[in-house]
C-alpha cells in the first residue's frame, strides 16, 4: 500500500464540497429563471469536472503529478462529454417528467423544494461519489499496474456510454422508424448500456486510488453510484416508464439483460 497526504486531503474536502454546491446553485438559478429544472442533469457531469479540477489544484505539492493529471483528464473527459450530450439532448424540451413528479409533492415554495430536493441533494451526491478521485489526487506513489487496470475499466465504460448515446441518437433521427423501440446494437445485450458504462467508469476511477488505504476507504462511493443507477433514479424508473409507454417493451425486457451485457435469452 502506498501513501496519501491525509492531512492535506482532509483540508481539501470542505473546498470540493463548496465547489460542488456552487455548480448546482448556479444551475438552480438558471433553472429557476427558465422554469425548467432539468438543467440539473447537465450540472451533474459538470460538477465532477469542477471537483476534479479543484482537487487537482489543491493537491499540488502533495500528490504524484502523473496520477493527478490522469485523475483530472479521465474525470474531465467523462464529465464534459456527459454534460454536453445531455445539454444538446434536452435543448428546447419541456421539463423532465421525473422532476415534474417530484415537484408535485412540494408544500410551500416550489423553488425552495427544487433547490433542496434536486440541486442540493445532487451536489452532495456528486461530492460523495467523487471521493475516490479526490483521494487519488493526493496519492504519493507513481502510477503502476493497478492504474493500467483502472484505465482499462474506465475506457470500457466510456466507450459503452458514448457508443450507446450515438446509436440512440441515430435511431431517433431516422424518421422511418420514429416511435419504435431500439433493440439492436449494444441494447441487444443490455437494456441500459449507459448505466453499465457509467458504473464501469466509476469503478475504474475508484481503482485509481485503491492502491492506498485512504482510497480503499472510499469504496462506498462507487457502490452508491451503482445502486443509484440500478435501484435509484436510473434503471428502475426508466423501465417503469418504458413499460407504461411501449407495449413491446415487456417482451424486450424478458429477453434482454437489464444491466450487465449478456447474450439475449432465446424466445420460447
Amino acid at each position: 500500500m502506498t501513501g496519501t497526504d491525509l492531512h492535506a486531503w482532509a483540508l481539501s474536502l470542505p473546498v470540493t464540497a463548496a465547489a460542488s454546491l456552487l455548480v448546482f446553485t448556479a444551475a438552480f438559478a438558471i433553472g429557476a429563471r427558465s422554469g425548467r429544472y432539468r438543467v440539473a442533469d447537465v450540472a451533474w457531469g459538470a460538477a465532477f469536472v469542477v471537483i476534479a479540477a479543484v482537487a487537482f489544484g489543491l493537491s499540488a505539492g502533495h500528490g504524484d503529478l502523473a496520477r493527478r493529471i490522469l485523475v483530472l483528464v479521465l474525470t474531465g473527459v467523462w464529465g464534459l462529454r456527459l454534460a454536453v450530450h445531455i445539454g444538446l439532448r434536452s435543448r428546447g424540451k419541456p421539463e423532465d417528467p421525473r422532476y415534474e413528479q417530484l415537484l408535485g409533492k412540494a408544500r410551500g415554495s416550489r423553488q425552495w423544494y427544487a433547490f433542496t430536493h434536486i440541486f442540493a441533494l445532487q451536489a452532495f451526491l456528486a461530492w460523495f461519489i467523487s471521493l475516490p478521485i479526490q483521494v487519488a489526487a493526493f496519492g504519493t506513489a507513481s502510477p503502476g499496474p493497478q492504474t493500467a487496470a483502472a484505465c482499462a475499466l474506465w475506457a470500457l465504460g466510456f466507450v459503452f456510454e458514448a457508443v450507446a448515446d450515438r446509436q440512440l441518437a441515430r435511431f431517433k433521427a431516422d424518421q422511418a422508424i420514429r416511435g419504435r423501440l431500439l433493440t439492436t446494437g449494444l441494447r441487444r445485450y443490455t437494456r441500459h448500456p449507459n448505466y453499465f458504462g457509467d458504473a464501469c467508469v466509476w469503478w475504474g476511477l475508484f481503482l485509481l486510488g485503491a492502491d492506498q488505504w485512504a482510497g480503499l476507504s472510499t469504496i462506498a462511493s462507487p457502490i452508491v453510484m451503482t445502486l443509484l443507477l440500478t435501484l435509484g433514479s436510473g434503471m428502475r424508473l426508466a423501465d417503469r416508464h418504458m413499460t407504461r409507454t411501449r407495449p413491446e417493451f415487456a417482451a424486450y425486457a424478458h429477453r434482454t439483460s437489464g444491466f450487465i451485457p449478456l447474450p439475449p435469452r432465446r424466445e420460447r
